[in-house]
């Protein structure tokens, strides 16, 4: 190596350690690494920080052989230059590695005998151990970054569901069973969030559990400032249902009455047991958790009641309206037969005096007076086409 390679190398070696300096000082200063080495770490976190410091061990006495042979060549480049010597540490095996030297934790990574090696070499080990702490690091930070802001985000909401729980005088052990399992994920990614990643679902499942129980607290407050009204308005909604199968029942007898083997619907009767589940709403005084759930299943059961009443009386009216459909149509074909200049034909007459017959005969059945009219309405088709 020339004077001017020699001078070239010792350039680039120093920026090179200055460099390495720099980097493995930011690694020492990273918040993750001063996370991990003040943290009571377990698991496998623990583990692999375990292996990450005794690479940063080995690391940092592999930087220090590399800084010894360059200032030993910057001394002997100072005074008379001995080119031989100055390109061997420079270029050579001159970085000794010697087994009395090595961290004692670390020793059983380097050949027992010892050995010498270049600078490059030197400056790749350090780079493979610094990626391997590095990526440790990184991991572990990552992991407490997603899963710890996911956690203060969750104790924001229990702090407001708490919050809501104390106006309304009450406790929830629901709400408590859902704080203790976010503690103990919280304590579980404290000591171990590289081992905690995988409780990221449970979380989202904790959340969403936090999140349904503060709506149904933010439900209960609003309860407990509109119940009068709305306990009024369920009152006035039962006897609404009380009407509707009132109606039910007298569509029912007048259906018996005129239509024959009527297919009827379920005679709804709920409107007793409705207003029985209203005043049993009272005993469940200031407790308004139990009163959300018991208060908003009556509003719903009380709708559907409503609904099967009125469901009813349509099913069982449109049977009379079947037969008043079945007389039009009747007073409609025989128009038509007047029309065609058959308004004599004893046949059509006959067969309109049955269909007549049928449906105007109390109780009616359906069923035939269908057949009847049909034959009627095929008979007057037949003579129009005819003529």
């Amino acid at each position: 190596m020339s004077l001017d390679g020699v001078d070239f190398e010792l350039r680039r070696r120093a920026e090179e350690r200055d460099r390495i300096s720099d980097d493995l000082l930011d690694l020492d200063s990273h918040p993750g690494y001063q996370l991990l080495k003040g943290a009571q770490l377990t698991g496998e976190t623990r583990r692999r920080w375990d292996e990450a410091q005794h690479r940063a061990v080995t690391l940092w006495w592999l930087f220090d052989a590399y800084r010894g042979v360059l200032s030993r060549a910057q001394e002997l480049r100072a005074g008379k230059p001995d080119l031989a010597a100055l390109t061997g540490l420079l270029a050579g095996p001159s970085v000794e590695l010697k087994p009395e030297n090595v961290p004692v934790e670390k020793r059983s990574l380097l050949r027992a005998a010892g050995e010498s090696i270049t600078l490059d070499t030197v400056v790749a080990r350090m780079d493979a151990a610094y990626r391997d702490v590095a990526e440790t690091v990184a991991a572990a930070d990552d992991a407490w970054s997603a899963l710890l802001s996911r956690l203060d985000d969750a104790d924001v909401a229990r702090r407001s569901a708490q919050d809501l729980l104390r106006d309304l005088d009450g406790g929830d052990p629901e709400l408590d069973r859902i704080g203790a399992e976010i503690d103990r994920i919280r304590a579980a990614v404290t000591v171990d969030p590289l081992g905690s990643v995988t409780l990221g679902g449970e979380l989202d499942g904790l959340l969403a559990e936090l999140t349904a129980r503060r709506g149904l607290l933010e439900q209960a407050a609003r309860i407990r400032a509109e119940y009068s009204d709305r306990a009024r308005r369920l009152g006035d909604r039962i006897a609404q249902v009380a009407e509707a199968e009132n109606e039910a029942r007298s569509v029912r007898d007048t259906v018996l009455v005129k239509i024959a083997s009527p297919a009827l619907p379920a005679l709804p009767d709920q409107a007793a047991a409705l207003r029985d589940r209203l005043s049993a709403l009272e005993t469940a005084g200031d407790r308004w958790l139990e009163l959300v759930e018991r208060l908003t299943g009556l509003e719903r059961a009380v709708g559907e009641a409503l609904a099967r009443a009125r469901a009813a009386t349509e099913a069982m009216a449109g049977l009379i309206g079947r037969r008043d459909e079945l007389r039009g149509r009747l007073e409609a074909y025989r128009a038509k037969a007047v029309r065609l200049g058959h308004a004599e034909d004893a046949a059509l007459g006959e067969m309109y005096g049955e269909a007549h017959a049928l449906l105007w005969t109390a109780p009616c059945d359906l069923r035939q007076a269908t057949v009847a009219l049909s034959a009627y309405q095929r008979a007057i088709v037949r003579i129009g086409v005819a003529e």
